[in-house]
């Protein structure tokens, strides 16, 4: 159990050092420390990540993110939650890439729904040149309405993160998925360390992080608590941290691994909104795959613990996402506004 904390944003503080140029670092979370955060009565967690929020954030407001597959399917990653593995059998077709006019067209219809954030994603284990230059029309075109942009396409080589920078890409979704002690259960076509050297391009390109994980996995409490510790230790932390629920989808390896039951209880993954939001209090955590199982009343908590970003819009790359009106039914139940 932890420390009573001298201040709402303990105990990763207490571990902060002064940096060569005198400004103080990132806390530096150890799992230990999330883990003490996860053990906490649910009430006194949720109480402090309460805190933490309204200290920085809108206590009622929600920022709203659209995300579109541009690239469907044929990926040749083994990532064991996904779909678009082209070597699983899930009915997910490999696709060519959609045309500036039909990504253009639904970012329109994503900003006048009320989102202010636009999100391409691509199937792909990074992206080649070749399929680079029609994206960087897209982020373009979609920052041209006045939307956020943002993309998820792999990893990156080096001059990448540059070139969607120059473009006008304003965040770049990258995941940890997981704990680096789990990592290997769940993908092993690239490395955990291949993942930090594609932040690491996206930082020095000077590009928004977008980076989280998915819960539910079949991974244990200390192995949550291991990867909101890195995520918070990352310097800085992103400023988007999407955590997903994991939707196991029939065909992937999890499905077969989990069979199709719950691996988490809603309440321990209400906590782990509640450690994201106490161990980076500035970042947008966001709920993200897997609200539609969640229910309204476990969405309500994670609002509760702090979460204050939403994937929004009926799909979520192939999978289902509650759609537009039963979320502004559910702001409008909890008081809710568009940040």
């Amino acid at each position: 159990m932890l420390d009573e904390p001298t201040s709402i944003l303990s105990p990763g503080q207490r571990t902060r050092e002064p940096a060569g140029d005198g400004h103080p670092r990132s806390p530096r979370w150890t799992p230990d420390d999330v883990l003490g955060l996860f053990e906490l009565p649910f009430a006194d967690l949720l109480f402090r990540a309460q805190q933490v929020h309204r200290a920085h954030h809108d206590a009622n407001a929600v920022q709203l993110s659209t995300l579109l597959s541009i690239k469907t399917g044929g990926c040749s990653e083994d990532c064991g939650y996904c779909p678009q593995a082209a070597r699983y059998h899930t009915g997910v077709d490999n696709e060519a890439m959609l045309g500036l006019g039909a990504v253009l067209d639904a970012a329109r219809a994503a900003k006048d729904a009320g989102a202010t954030r636009f999100c391409m994603g691509a199937a792909w284990r990074g992206p080649k040149e070749r399929d680079l230059a029609p994206v960087l029309d897209m982020v373009r075109g979609v920052k041209a309405l006045g939307l956020e942009t943002c993309c998820t396409l792999g990893m990156l080589k080096d001059g990448q993160a540059e070139a969607l920078a120059e473009a006008g890409l304003d965040y770049y979704n990258h995941n940890l998925d997981t704990s680096a002690g789990f990592y290997g259960e769940i993908v092993t076509t690239r490395g955990h360390g291949d993942r930090l050297d594609t932040l690491g391009r996206v930082r020095g390109a000077g590009i928004h992080v977008c980076c989280g994980g998915i819960v539910g996995m079949g991974e244990s409490r200390r192995e949550r608590a291991a990867l909101i510790a890195e995520l918070a230790s990352l310097d800085p932390p992103p400023e988007s941290v999407p955590i997903n629920h994991l939707v196991q989808v029939e065909g992937t390896p999890l499905h077969a691994k989990l069979h199709g039951e719950r691996a988490i209880d809603p309440l321990e993954f209400v906590r782990t909104i509640a450690a994201a939001r106490i161990s980076m209090p500035s970042s947008m955590v966001r709920l993200s795959a897997g609200r539609r199982e969640l229910g309204e009343a476990v969405q309500a908590l994670c609002f509760l613990a702090g979460a204050n970003s939403v994937f929004y819009g009926d799909r979520l790359l192939v999978t289902g996402n509650p759609d537009v009106e039963a979320d502004r039914a559910l702001f409008e139940k909890l008081g809710l506004e568009p940040a």
